[in-house]
């Protein structure tokens, strides 16, 4: 006990001292009206700020540059003493001693408070004293981050009005939105409450049906505090997505007498509870078997040829897709083309072969099989020898006219000089003497100059 009051004695001597050693300044400040007292020259003290969770831990250091073994106080925002040397005054089990030498005087503080914030005083006892002042910041992390929503439920193209609440932080939160990797904005709205903070963002959203069951996020960023977020997944409903598959054997064509067997897939939410298929424009035929969301023809025929329709609606609307179904002529086989080696072809041959090809019934042609490619093939072969046998013909024709043509010509060039050498010597010999002749020998004889050269004469005739 004596031992204490020696101890206490001593402090407040220090105290005094540093009372008198140095020149105090007051002045209130402007929050609390704590008088406080001015730095002197020549500080020789070294401290750092904190900043701190609340319910943490703060450490409070004061340090010395250059060491007189002069003593070392700390003191509270309130100017009460902490800690002078080693020795704590203040009862408040909170504060313990870290490291205590001539150099540092360390203190730490656990559970920290809002009350704990503020500034606080390190002294030292030189001549003349000196003061610095450190402050603590106390980070309060949001507590109850929550997001609610107008409705549970959402129709497609509706929008949808989210609120994400933090509650009680300092300082005030920052809330951001997020949909997938993409990042939506909302509006926030901040409220104060003493030192704390609620802050609400609401975001607006026009939902899709790819929409539902996707995650909304709502992220805090607040120093206390590192990846805190939320989600929320929407509920969307839509109307029914509707498709017509063919459940029977793939084939490029459907043609008279195959099977069809078409599934009417649907989609929706809610689950659509009515499905059925009609014949738009005509009536069903009778031999189509239609069950649930299945329809099955055993074997088609050209009076099948349609639109079927498959209708599908929920409690939001109703949906349907159409199968357009053409039915061919069944595949025909083709004998194989035959080769002609004879050389002359009779110009009245012609080819009669007869092709069946499917009749359009003002629907779209649809692509040709494999088949009725080969059929194409043949048809040209076909046309390509008619026209090699048509070209042969005229040529035969041709050489045969040229031939009788130049016959003729060259008889009427025989008779033609016959008849000119024959008729011109008559004519000749006529002419002479035919005055006084009785007949053509006379007139001859007369026109040569007499008897002796008749005979010369008439054997020229001849």
């Amino acid at each position: 006990m004596e031992r204490e009051k020696t101890k206490l004695l001593q402090l407040l001597q220090h105290f005094l001292y540093f009372i008198k050693a140095c020149l105090i300044d007051s002045y209130f400040n402007n929050n609390n009206n704590i008088p406080q007292l001015q730095m002197c020259d020549g500080q020789n003290l070294v401290t750092e700020d904190v900043t701190v969770v609340e319910g943490e831990v703060a450490t409070i250091s004061c340090k010395v540059r250059n060491s007189d073994d002069s003593v070392i106080q700390l003191l509270n925002p309130n100017r009460q003493t902490i800690y002078f040397r080693d020795f704590r005054p203040l009862k408040d089990s909170r504060f313990q001693l870290v490291n205590f030498s001539s150099s540092e005087l360390r203190v730490s503080l656990t559970n920290v408070s809002i009350s704990d914030e503020g500034r606080y005083f390190c002294q030292l006892y030189t001549d003349p004293p000196q003061e610095y002042f450190m402050t603590i910041t106390v980070l309060v992390p949001p507590r109850n981050l929550r997001i609610e929503a107008q409705k549970e439920t959402t129709v497609e193209g509706e929008e949808i009005e989210l609120n994400c609440t933090s509650l009680a932080s300092r300082p005030p939160t920052v809330i951001r939105w997020f949909k997938g990797n993409k990042e939506l904005f909302g509006k926030t709205e901040e409220e104060q409450w003493s030192d704390m903070f609620t802050v609400t963002s609401r975001l607006s959203l026009k939902v899709k049906r790819e929409d539902d069951g996707v995650a909304v996020v709502c992220q805090v960023d607040h120093p206390a505090v590192k990846d805190l977020q939320t989600k929320y997944y929407l509920d969307v409903m839509y109307k029914p997505e509707v498709q017509v598959l063919q459940n029977s054997p793939a084939q490029p064509l459907t043609r008279e007498g195959d099977l069809l067997d078409l599934l009417c897939q649907v989609k929706g939410k809610p689950e659509p509870t009515d499905v059925s298929w009609l014949r738009v424009d005509d009536e069903m035929p009778q031999h189509v078997i239609v069950s649930g969301s299945n329809l099955h023809i055993n074997s088609l025929n050209k009076s099948d040829n349609g639109t079927y329709r498959c209708k599908a609606s929920n409690e939001v609307g109703m949906s349907f897709s159409d199968y357009t179904l053409y039915v061919y002529d069944p595949p025909t086989t083709l004998p194989p083309p035959t080769t002609t080696t004879t050389t002359t072809i009779p110009a009245t041959t012609t080819d009669t072969t007869a092709t069946t090809e499917p009749a359009v019934h003002g629907f779209t042609q649809l692509p040709n099989s494999a088949e009725e490619l080969d059929y194409g093939d043949l048809s040209d072969s076909r046309a390509g020898e008619e026209s090699a046998i048509t070209a042969v013909d005229h040529a035969v024709i041709g050489g045969v006219v040229a031939v009788v043509v130049f016959a003729m010509l060259c008889l009427l060039i025989i008779l033609g000089r016959y008849f000119a050498r024959h008729k011109g010597t008559y004519f000749t010999h006529e002419a002479k003497g035919a005055d006084d002749a009785a007949d053509a020998d006379t007139a001859i004889i007369n026109a040569e100059g007499g008897q002796n050269n008749s005979e010369e004469k008439k054997e020229y005739f001849i």
